[in-house]
C-alpha cells in the first residue's frame, strides 16, 4: 500500500481493467468487512467472477480509487430509488480494501459521488444496521438516521437502515 494518499487517484471507471478492479473490491471487501454481520455461509459463496459480472453489467455512474494500477476501492451513486425520498441522490455502494482503511479513500470517494449528485439537497445510503465501523464512517460525514429500515435475506435476515444527509451548499 503506498502510504501517500496523494497518489491514490479517485476517478470515472473507464476500462474494463477498472471494473475488473471493482468487481475484485466488491468481493474482497464483503467478505473483510461483513464477516459476523452476514451469514459466512453466504459470505463464501460470493466470487470476484460474480460480482465483476456485476460491475460489467451496470457500469455507469462509478467511481474507483487507484493506488498506482490496482483498484483500492470503489463508489456507486444514483439518483434515489427509493419511493419515499424521490428527489434525493443516493450512494448505493462504497467499499475500500481493509489495508486502506485509514488513508481517507473512502472519505475521497464519497466527496467525490456527492459532488456527482449536486443537483440533490439530499443524499441517503443504506447500512447493515450492525456495520459498526460504516456507521461510525457516515456519522463523521454528517449522515444521520431517518428510521426507515429493511431486511434482506443473504442466507439469513440482516436488517439495513438508512440515513440521510442534507446537502448545505
Amino acid at each position: 500500500m503506498d502510504e501517500n494518499n496523494d497518489a491514490i487517484i479517485i476517478k470515472s471507471a473507464e476500462t474494463d481493467e477498472e471494473l475488473c478492479g471493482r468487481g475484485y473490491v466488491h468481493c474482497t471487501a464483503w467478505q473483510e468487512a461483513y464477516r459476523g454481520i452476514v451469514c459466512d455461509r453466504w459470505l463464501d459463496t460470493m466470487t470476484v467472477e460474480a460480482t465483476t459480472a456485476r460491475a460489467r453489467k451496470f457500469p455507469e455512474n462509478t467511481l474507483v480509487a487507484k493506488d498506482k494500477d490496482k483498484v483500492v476501492g470503489f463508489a456507486v451513486y444514483s439518483p434515489s430509488r427509493d419511493e419515499d425520498l424521490p428527489d434525493a441522490g443516493e450512494v448505493d455502494a462504497i467499499y475500500v480494501l481493509s489495508e486502506y482503511y485509514g488513508c481517507k479513500v473512502g472519505y475521497r470517494l464519497m466527496n467525490e459521488a456527492i459532488s456527482r449528485l449536486s443537483e440533490y439537497d439530499t443524499v441517503f445510503v443504506w447500512v447493515f444496521e450492525a456495520n459498526e465501523r460504516a456507521i461510525r464512517f457516515y456519522h463523521r460525514y454528517g449522515f444521520e438516521f431517518d428510521g426507515a429500515k429493511k431486511q434482506w435475506t443473504l442466507g439469513t435476515p440482516v436488517d439495513i437502515v438508512r440515513m440521510v444527509k442534507k446537502i448545505n451548499r
